[in-house]
Formats: structure tokens, C-alpha cells, sequence
């Protein structure tokens, strides 16, 4: 499995810049209720963080989108995520992992032995080397993050789930024969009945 997190601004109510522009997005970031405020007196609409497992071999993905990335968040994403690959008949054994602050904390390595799996991360400025997760956090930017002109961070995280059952379930893959990538795992429960 290869994991990481991507880090994207939240959208004010009303929508962001990039849809409505810089000028109404400007109106709608300032008329956005219950946000801290940054030094210049705007509003602090701070991030979304978006956790992804992937697996190797399938490029079948389980993503959560979570407000931090701390050691604590990102095992809680592993720990569900390993539940959620169980139940489609696949074992995680090992997970690649970046160099962050989450995946070199002890909860994690304790988290991985816990879990039997083997942690091994990449080598400094080698994004390649997790290119899996990086290509993966690029097509769900271009396909969910920015596809669309979202009214809310909410809905836009409400369409996550939508978005990712097609990228798993019916979205062709070049690296998987251009099949959707759950037509990569032959033991998932119930598939032959």
C-alpha cells in the first residue's frame, strides 16, 4: 500500500475563487460565519486534508478527507483503511509511506507492528518513489476537488464518496488493461455467487 496526504484549501459558502472569481470569492470568503481571523482581518478558512491508501497492485484507493494531519488522524485513516481492504478480501502487508511528521512518529511504527504490516517510507525529495498516491491525489484533484463549482466545503466533501466509488468501481485504468481498478482483486467476498 502506498499512503500520503494531500493538503487543499477549504471553500468559503457561496463558492471560491476559482469558480465565481477573485472578486465574489473574495465577498463570500469575508461573509463566511464562524472562521478565526488571519492577521489582515480576513477570515481563516485553514485546510482539508485528504488521507489516501492505495493499494500496489489493484490502484484500488480508500481516501478519508480530515481536518489535521497528525500522527493520531492518520493512524485512525490506516486502522479504517485496513478494515475497509479486509472486507474486499485484500491483507495489507506493507505500506510506503513520505517522510512526514506522522509516518515517523512512534504511533505509527506501533500502529503498523500492531497491525502486522511492515512501514517503509521513501527516500527524502523522492516523490517518484510514491508516485502511485501523488498520481492518484492529481486525478482526484482534476476529477473531485476542482471539477466543479462546490457552494461549500461541505459539499464538496459530500461528493467525495460518489466521486471514488466511480474511480474505483467504473473509471477505466491505464495500468489496469483500462478496467476500473476493483476488477483487479478476484478474491472480494460474495463476487462469485
Amino acid at each position: 500500500m502506498h499512503v500520503d496526504v494531500k493538503k487543499i484549501g477549504n471553500i468559503p459558502d457561496g463558492g471560491g475563487w476559482r469558480y465565481v472569481g477573485r472578486q465574489q470569492g473574495e465577498k463570500n470568503r469575508a461573509a463566511t460565519p464562524d472562521k478565526a481571523r488571519n492577521r489582515y482581518g480576513g477570515p481563516k478558512l485553514g485546510y482539508a486534508f485528504v488521507h489516501t491508501v492505495i493499494d500496489d497492485h489493484s490502484r484500488v484507493a480508500y481516501t478519508e478527507v480530515r481536518d489535521d494531519e497528525t500522527a493520531m488522524t492518520a493512524v485512525d485513516v490506516l486502522q479504517r483503511a485496513v478494515a475497509w481492504f479486509a472486507s474486499r478480501g485484500v491483507t495489507i502487508e506493507r505500506v510506503l509511506s513520505d517522510n512526514g511528521g506522522a509516518y515517523r512518529s512512534g504511533l505509527w511504527s506501533d500502529t503498523c507492528e500492531a497491525l502486522r504490516i511492515v512501514p517503509k517510507r521513501t527516500r527524502p525529495y523522492r516523490p517518484q518513489t510514491n508516485g502511485k498516491v501523488e498520481r492518484f491525489h492529481r486525478t482526484m484533484a482534476d476529477g473531485w476537488a476542482y471539477a466543479r463549482c462546490y457552494l461549500s466545503e461541505q459539499e464538496r466533501r459530500d461528493a467525495l464518496s460518489g466521486w471514488l466509488h466511480h474511480y474505483n468501481q467504473h473509471r477505466p485504468h491505464t495500468a489496469c488493461g483500462n478496467r476500473p481498478p476493483m476488477s483487479r482483486l478476484i478474491n472480494v467476498p460474495d463476487q462469485y455467487s
